[in-house]
């Protein structure tokens, strides 16, 4: 599909080309979006390109992966989203924020809006948010996006060839007042024991902070 543009009150959500190499590339130095993210590290110039003039235009023409820039109004890049099909109805959220605009609720903005879009646009019924456990920072974006943590998946993410436990959530088009493109039956939860899920393989996060 072709590649669409979104807005907020703050923010212009766009594909990115070559023109944003060398925005993405300095992004991407921090240390902490290449200890937290999947991303090479180090990350070169090269990645960047490969990322913006191969990754992100082949994404969008097979519709597999929607990548957004998110951009504030002057043109600078505040951050990166992605939504990844992982299967028929459900997406996954993968996103990053440039270190300087952290903490001013972009990202959060980002993900509902694209979500929103993927929800209406795309019939998504489900949007997936995974991190590494003790990625906090991502997982307080997924939280006030308003997605529900629903548990930890033991060795379920390869960051950098370590295999790695993650956080897992969901977001729901209920979640943000939406209705399904499919009929959801929530499972009944009377007469099941605590912590115990069937068919399951998430292991219930502790209530401690």
């Amino acid at each position: 599909m072709e590649p669409v543009t979104l807005t907020t009150a703050r923010l212009l959500l766009r594909t990115v080309g070559p023109r944003d190499t060398d925005a993405v590339y300095a992004a991407a130095q921090d240390p902490a979006i290449q200890r937290w993210t999947t991303i090479p590290s180090p990350y070169l110039p090269e990645h960047a390109r490969s990322f913006t003039e191969q990754l992100v235009p082949d994404g969008w023409s097979a519709g597999s992966m929607f990548t957004f820039g998110v951009f504030l109004p002057a043109g600078e890049l505040a951050g990166m989203l992605g939504l990844t099909m992982r299967s028929p109805g459900t997406a996954e959220v993968g996103f990053w924020t440039a270190a300087e605009h952290r903490r001013r609720g972009y990202i959060t903005e980002a993900t509902r809006t694209a979500a929103h879009w993927a929800f209406t646009q795309l019939a998504i019924g489900r949007v997936e948010w995974r991190a590494e456990v003790g990625n906090h920072g991502s997982r307080a974006v997924a939280e006030r996006a308003g997605f529900t943590v629903e548990g930890t998946l033991r060795s379920a993410l390869d960051n950098k060839g370590v295999r790695r436990d993650c956080w897992v959530g969901s977001l729901l088009p209920s979640d943000l007042g939406l209705p399904s493109a499919a009929p959801y039956l929530p499972a009944p939860l009377a007469g099941l024991r605590p912590g115990v899920f069937p068919h399951c393989q998430c292991h219930p996060l502790s209530s401690d902070p």
